[in-house]
């Protein structure tokens, strides 16, 4: 149709595309489907949370370009581990060990907040600011000897790819895409069970 005056031409009914629709309170338009293109291309990337025995417990999915930061909360958020017997499920595991990208104000506040003990390296910038403040800038604690299990993220990701259908994503619905990596998860929890007498915690 050749541009020009809309009066007179009838609106069909629904809604308008999402995509060019801003997302609310920012002005770009929503990740179709978390595709975004990274440097490798069209990518989706999946954040999730471990347990020691890298076992999937919680994922998130968003465009490849996305900074892994962002989806933090989200992740957090969906923790839910059932408690043997009877009980609310557990929603605060006791530790986060996670790398530099997590290295920020807002998120060790937030694990402050809720009690949860951050084993997250400071970036060497973030370093000399806080030398530069003095005392009120003190360094917070970081166990080095519990940092060494961070690795347990990567192996965890490494198992979920070792589905070809997550490593390489075939499905174009992100919601598709979601229940093929949770179908995933499943398979390696049914290969590493908790016994019976064992109380799992994230």
């Amino acid at each position: 149709m050749p541009r020009g005056s809309s009066r007179g031409l009838r609106r069909t009914q629904g809604a308008g595309s999402s995509y060019t629709n801003p997302q609310p309170g920012q002005g770009k338009p929503p990740d179709r489907e978390a595709l975004g293109r990274s440097r490798g291309g069209l990518s989706t990337k999946i954040h999730l949370l471990a347990d020691s025995r890298c076992r999937p417990i919680t994922t998130v999915t968003t465009a490849g370009q996305r900074h892994d930061s962002l989806a933090f909360e989200l992740v957090m958020d969906k923790v839910r581990v059932l408690r043997p017997g009877r009980g609310r499920p557990r929603r605060r595991p006791d530790e986060v060990q996670a790398d530099k990208a997590y290295s920020s104000k807002a998120i060790r506040g937030h694990l402050r907040s809720r009690g949860i003990r951050a084993t997250i390296p400071l970036k060497a910038d973030q370093q000399a600011g806080r030398r530069r403040r003095g005392a009120r800038g003190r360094l917070p604690g970081f166990d080095p000897e519990a940092y060494k299990q961070r690795n347990v993220v990567e192996r965890a990701v490494n198992k979920l790819r070792g589905t070809r259908a997550v490593a390489t994503r075939y499905d174009k619905r992100d919601f598709v895409y979601r229940g093929t990596i949770d179908v995933a998860a499943i398979r390696i929890w049914l290969r590493d069970p908790v016994p019976p007498h064992m109380r799992d915690t994230p």
